[in-house]
């Protein structure tokens, strides 16, 4: 089981992006929670398989034409295990 913490900055906020990870997060089994920072970015916390958070990171990275990421910063952690993905507020 794998755990990573992302900062995504770029056009993240108020353009679905929480919505767009929680979806495809489910969609591959993944869980943790995403949610927006007073800065503009968004954070999110994810953890699973290696290659399923490699193809929620394509899919991120890829955006949709209201989401647009300029860059994800990148940190690799031991955290407890999550249960579910969640959006947080």
């Amino acid at each position: 089981m794998h755990t990573h913490n992302w900062i995504v900055t770029g056009r993240v906020q108020g353009v679905g992006f929480r919505y767009f990870t929680y979806s495809i997060a489910n969609k591959y089994g993944l869980r943790g929670w995403v949610r927006n920072l007073s800065d503009g970015s968004v954070e999110v916390m994810i953890q699973g398989e290696e290659g399923r958070i490699e193809n929620l990171r394509k899919y991120l990275l890829r955006g949709n034409m209201f989401i647009k990421v300029g860059k994800i910063q990148e940190k690799t952690l031991e955290v407890e295990e999550f249960s579910s993905f969640e959006i947080r507020y």
